[in-house]
């Protein structure tokens, strides 16, 4: 064996002790170094972010962002399309109550039409996430892509059925947004908005058909556009509230 082969085999004479130490030190920390990096990262505040009302052919897009509280657990969150009404109303006020922060907004049918529905929701999720009492370190956005916000985001697929706080996030959107279609009905009995929530079901179709456009139908989608030209202009006029 060469004499350069044994000088590498060769233990090391003469490391000086307070290097050995080094050495073991660092060993030792790195388990609490992880244990402060996980901290760390649990320590971040992460919201949940949804919509409701892409689809439909009238009314606003509402969005919705959550932080739970993980000291205050919700049971039986989950997508709002799989729960009833009656679920989903109880479960909104929880999350009212529990969550460490909230936010609901929208972007109106004049955003919608002229942006497109993709961006009106975008800027609704940004107006959502920025209306937080507390800023989140990661907002997770359910879906394929995220808007543009001042933290990390990262989209999740079917987050709305996976990670709780996105579920809680569209509990408030669809809530608040049959609440304010359930309101419409009262103006516009003749749409039928209580029973489709502004959805382009038979019933909704033939009423535009009969009746025309309300102000709160999207001028930019298809039925409604076709609406609007066999009519040639909105021939329901909004129905002013006395206070």
């Amino acid at each position: 064996m060469s004499e350069e082969v044994k000088a590498r085999r060769a233990p090391r004479k003469g490391v000086p002790s307070d290097e050995k130490s080094r050495a073991r030190t660092s060993k030792a920390t790195l388990p609490q170094m992880a244990l402060d990096l996980f901290a760390e990262v649990a320590a971040d505040l992460t919201c949940g972010v949804d919509e409701v009302g892409r689809g439909p052919l009238a009314g606003p897009v509402v969005t919705a962002a959550v932080i739970l509280d993980p000291a205050r657990p919700i049971k039986g969150l989950a997508d709002s399309k799989k729960l009833t009404a009656q679920r989903r109303e109880a479960l909104y006020e929880e999350i009212v109550e529990r969550s460490l922060a909230y936010c609901i907004a929208e972007a109106s049918v004049g955003e919608i039409d002229s942006l497109n529905i993709l961006h009106a929701t975008m800027l609704a999720m940004q107006r959502a996430v920025n209306g937080l009492s507390r800023m989140p370190t990661l907002a997770l956005i359910d879906g394929n892509r995220c808007p543009v916000l001042p933290m990390r985001s990262e989209a999740v697929i079917k987050g709305d059925d996976k990670v709780p706080a996105i579920s809680a996030a569209s509990i408030l959107a669809k809530v608040t947004r049959d609440r304010q279609l359930i309101a419409l009905h009262e103006e516009f009995p003749q749409y039928g908005f209580d029973e489709h929530v502004g959805y382009g079901t038979p019933r909704h179709l033939e009423a535009l058909r009969r009746h025309g456009p309300s102000p709160h139908h999207r001028q930019s989608f298809a039925p409604v556009r076709e609406a609007f030209e066999m009519f040639g202009a909105l021939t329901v006029s909004r129905v002013i509230r006395s206070s």
